[in-house]
């Protein structure tokens, strides 16, 4: 079952599969963000197959942000592809994705939740994120394309 919220101001942001707009999201992740950009319409279709993929949609029902979440839903949590369309800047869309995902069901309890971002900091800093601890514990391999 879905889990949705809806705003006094007619946004609903949902989880709901059938709902998002895959399309739309290629176009914002693979064309105009600077992580993703390039990404093949396959690799993309996967990522979000494989993980939270949540919507928020105007009163026209047409989606206007989106947020992955790559999770087991039970310890971590990544939060990833957070975009709002340039049309739905400045309406608090952002803090609303981030406060939908920290009321999610299926990431309560989580032992780690993490995020990376290039130009976001205060945004996220608001919802408990905070500089990465025991970074030298942590080892990467970077695949083609990388950013």
């Amino acid at each position: 079952m879905a889990y949705e919220i809806a705003h006094d101001d007619g946004i609903r942001i949902s989880d709901d599969a059938q709902r998002f707009d895959i399309d739309r999201a290629h176009g914002w992740i693979g064309g105009r963000s600077y992580w993703g950009l390039g990404i093949p319409e396959a690799t993309f279709r996967a990522a979000i197959a494989n993980s939270l993929a949540v919507g928020a949609y105007g009163t026209d029902g047409a989606m206007v942000a989106m947020a992955r979440v790559v999770t087991d839903r039970a310890t971590f949590g990544w939060i990833c592809d957070v975009f709002v369309d340039e049309a739905a800047r400045g309406q608090g869309l952002g803090k609303r994705l981030m406060a939908y995902l920290k009321a999610h069901p299926d990431l309560q309890g989580l032992r780690r939740l993490h995020l990376a971002t290039r130009d976001a900091h205060g945004l996220y800093s608001q919802f408990g994120f905070a500089p990465l601890t025991g970074v030298d514990r942590w080892m990467e391999i970077r695949g083609p394309g990388y950013l």
